[in-house]
């Protein structure tokens, strides 16, 4: 098995176009195709990713890029994930993706605008929701030449609403939704998933360094849930020195 898997990664990397490379997703010995001119996965997908319990029934990645999320959730336990793409470059290598690390039979790939998720997607049909959407309204922020990387940070195709309203249209009453956002959109993010009946009950600060202020943080919430919300301890991305946190480490697999 170990010899093949190997021969088929190998196989693949041999087979890259243009633009793309082969890197390690490390988790259960993952490989993940990229491309230079597209949005490429960072720590804030493996954070999205890790954040919270392991999904048990389906599990929807909106925006789902390379599939990194649903990668993720595999080695994690997750055994139903479907990942929803736009952007028709990205789905091709979604697909791929889930080939190459023989996931199949548990993640799906759709290329689908998520705006329009009543047209593919049965009302209140995923236990959990992820999302690493666009962190800039189109208005605001360094726009990037590149198409593909500036609507994966740009609400281009996709407003901070419309990603709301999908998820509340996509989760099941009780269902979880998890998203991973800029901390400057902190109150424009609770005020929008109340808004849609997804009530926020957890947040992750995540800081550069311990003596740096939050930039990025995790937030849950559940459909239809009660008002209640706790603060979980912040995550630290790199010790004073510059190194990876033992938090972050232990999310790559290093120790």
């Amino acid at each position: 098995m170990y010899h093949g898997r190997m021969w088929l990664k190998q196989n693949m990397k041999d087979k890259l176009r243009e633009h793309e490379r082969l890197d390690d997703l490390i988790l259960d010995g993952m490989k993940i195709i990229q491309r230079d001119d597209q949005f490429c996965f960072s720590l804030d997908t493996i954070l999205l990713a890790h954040f919270g319990s392991v999904p048990h029934g389906p599990a929807l990645d909106l925006g789902t890029g390379t599939a990194a999320i649903p990668l993720i959730l595999t080695a994690r336990g997750a055994r139903q994930i479907t990942g929803v793409e736009l952007n028709s470059v990205m789905a091709d290598i979604a697909r791929r993706n889930v080939v190459l690390n023989r996931k199949e039979d548990h993640i799906t790939i759709l290329e689908e605008d998520y705006c329009h998720i009543k047209t593919w997607a049965a009302s209140g049909a995923y236990d959990a929701v992820y999302v690493n959407p666009p962190y800039r309204e189109k208005s605001r922020g360094a726009y990037s030449h590149v198409d593909g990387i500036r609507r994966a940070r740009h609400e281009e195709t996709a407003t901070l609403d419309e990603v709301l309203k999908a998820a509340a249209y996509a989760l099941k009453f009780h269902g979880r939704f998890r998203m991973v956002h800029i901390t400057e959109r902190l109150t424009d993010i609770l005020e929008a998933m109340r808004m849609h009946g997804i009530e926020p009950k957890c947040i992750q600060m995540i800081h550069g360094r311990p003596d740096k202020k939050a930039k990025l943080f995790l937030v849950e919430g559940i459909r239809g849930g009660n008002t209640g919300m706790e603060i979980l301890p912040p995550c630290i991305v790199h010790n004073e020195d510059g190194s990876y946190s033992q938090t972050v480490l232990q999310l790559y697999g290093k120790i």
